[in-house]
């Protein structure tokens, strides 16, 4: 028995649409999800280079510019259905800016968007504090360092 992986299921599809090579691989987002799965979930993760981000971050949330992740939720029943976008060339920039582990920074934002997919939000200071704090706990648990700490 494992007891340290969730007992609930994952779907997970992988769509690599970026051109840089130093990404993370599908065992690796697999892993990652599977630290914060509270639920059943079917997830198509696509990792997308800063024209496709730009152009989702435009249509989708009005605002232009490439993001670091967009989560998309389509069924709210078993299994939770939903996809996330995340952005290669974002996410490794902001990991040097922040002097960060650029894999370790893949796994915080994989995390996030997990937990987004299974209705945690951050759009007031209790629910940030709460979503951080396991975002930082989980983080830990997979041997990352805090992602919050300055």
């Amino acid at each position: 028995m494992k007891g340290k992986l969730s007992q609930h299921k994952l779907s997970l599809v992988v769509q690599y649409a970026s051109v840089r090579r130093d990404l993370p691989t599908r065992a690796q987002f697999r892993r990652w999800i599977k630290a914060a799965l509270q639920r059943e979930l079917s997830i198509t993760l696509r990792i997308v280079d800063e024209a496709d981000g730009r152009e989702l971050n435009k249509n989708y949330r009005g605002k232009d510019y490439a993001t670091n992740v967009l989560t998309f939720v389509y069924d709210d029943v078993e299994p939770l259905t939903g996809d996330v976008v995340i952005c290669a060339p974002v996410v490794v920039h902001e990991a040097a800016a922040q002097h960060k582990n650029s894999l370790a920074h893949y796994a915080h934002l994989t995390l996030h968007a997990a937990l987004h997919l299974q209705g945690y939000q951050h759009e007031n200071a209790a629910d940030a504090a709460a979503m951080e704090a396991l975002e930082t706990a989980l983080m830990l648990k997979l041997r990352y360092p805090d992602p919050y700490r300055t």
